[in-house]
């Protein structure tokens, strides 16, 4: 059945209105596809009816449940390598030469999706320091309620640490728990999760040294960025550092950041007295 044009306006209201997120003309194949499977459960038969229901019937996790089917959660280990890299040569180095021996570390790992990403960031920084798990302190935060407990959990399919995970570091920081992997309790201790509107005002937390905002700022409108920019800015330290994605920038958004060339990456310092 095709969706009818009044029922893909209506979702797209919804998920601009709860998240932000801009859902262009023409994605009507892609609200069927995810939204067919939460109809099903729903015992009804096509995305239509799921529309035509929660409409006129409201229901607050009915529309939740639309909103998180709607976002992304497309992820890997070590997802395009480079911000790591830049993370162990560059930004660590810099971080603990302007820090005390003892001083905390606060990453940020927005739009976490099922955990991946902070758990990269707990494996790296637990390998280079030998305090880390004392020290570090990884928030990890992401629309989806499902992906913030999964990330939680700590578990993963072979399927997903075949995704970039290497076989040394997979031996080193997991345990087979029957079909799935679960991470150490030390890097799971590093790690607190959250559910997190980027697209609202942000909870209380930082200020944070390192944050990682990537393959997000790309679904909302130039308004919503530059909000979205301006308060990630406010909970970080003067010397703090930004990745974005590979096809994301802060220029002609918020000219209020530096990029700085990091090997094959690039990272964001916020400008003095902006």
């Amino acid at each position: 059945m095709t969706l009818p044009a009044t029922s893909f306006d209506w979702v797209r209201q919804l998920v601009h209105r709860e998240s932000a997120i801009v859902l262009q003309p023409g994605k009507e194949y892609l609200v069927e596809a995810r939204l067919l499977p939460l109809a099903r459960s729903m015992g009804l038969p096509d995305v239509g009816r799921l529309v035509d229901t929660v409409r006129t019937r409201p229901n607050p996790d009915a529309n939740r449940r639309i909103v998180e089917a709607l976002t992304t959660n497309e992820t890997s280990w070590f997802r395009d390598g480079d911000p790591f890299t830049a993370l162990s040569t560059t930004v660590l180095p810099a971080l603990l030469a302007g820090r005390g021996p003892a001083e905390p570390l606060r990453i940020w790992s927005a739009a976490c999706s099922s955990g991946q990403e902070p758990y990269t960031i707990a494996m790296l920084l637990q390998d280079a320091l030998p305090n880390a798990a004392a020290r570090v302190s990884i928030t990890a935060t992401d629309i989806s309620r499902e992906m913030v407990e999964r990330t939680r959990a700590g578990r993963f399919s072979q399927l997903e640490v075949n995704r970039g995970l290497p076989a040394p570091m997979l031996v080193r920081h997991f345990t087979r728990v029957g079909n799935e992997w679960e991470v150490a309790p030390a890097l799971r201790r590093m790690v607190t999760a959250s559910e997190c509107n980027l697209a609202a005002p942000l909870p209380r937390m930082g200020p944070f040294d390192v944050v990682y905002l990537r393959n997000v700022l790309i679904y909302f409108d130039l308004a919503t960025k530059q909000a979205i920019l301006r308060r990630v800015r406010e909970i970080m330290r003067p010397d703090c550092w930004l990745f974005l994605g590979a096809a994301e920038t802060t220029l002609g958004v918020d000219d209020s950041w530096e990029r700085v060339v990091i090997g094959r990456s690039s990272a964001y310092r916020p400008l003095k007295g902006a």
